[in-house]
C-alpha cells in the first residue's frame, strides 16, 4: 500500500514538473532577445550597448553570463543573436 501511495505520488511530481516547464518553455518562445535582455541582463546591472563589444566578445560573455544569470540555451541564444544585431 505504501509503495502504491508512493508510486502515485512521485508520478504527480512528475507530472506537475512537466507542465511547469512547458509553461516556462513557452513564455520564453514568446519572447525576442531584445525582451530576454531587458528581464534577465538589466535586472543585475546597467549593460552596455551591442556597439560596446564585438560579435566575438559577446559570444564569450554571452557564454559566462548564461552561467551566472542561470539562462537557459534558448534564452542565452536569443540574448546573443540580438546583441550580435541579428534581433
Amino acid at each position: 500500500m505504501k509503495r502504491n501511495i508512493l508510486i502515485i505520488a512521485f508520478a504527480m511530481i512528475l507530472t506537475m514538473g512537466i507542465v511547469i516547464t512547458s509553461c516556462v518553455s513557452a513564455k520564453v518562445a514568446d519572447k525576442n532577445g531584445s525582451q530576454l535582455w531587458a528581464q534577465n541582463c538589466m535586472r543585475c546591472h546597467n549593460s552596455p550597448p551591442s556597439s560596446a563589444f564585438t560579435n566575438t566578445q559577446w559570444s564569450v560573455i554571452s557564454s559566462h553570463m548564461r552561467q551566472r544569470a542561470m539562462l537557459t540555451e534558448v534564452e542565452s541564444k536569443k540574448i546573443l543573436e540580438f546583441l550580435q544585431g541579428g534581433d
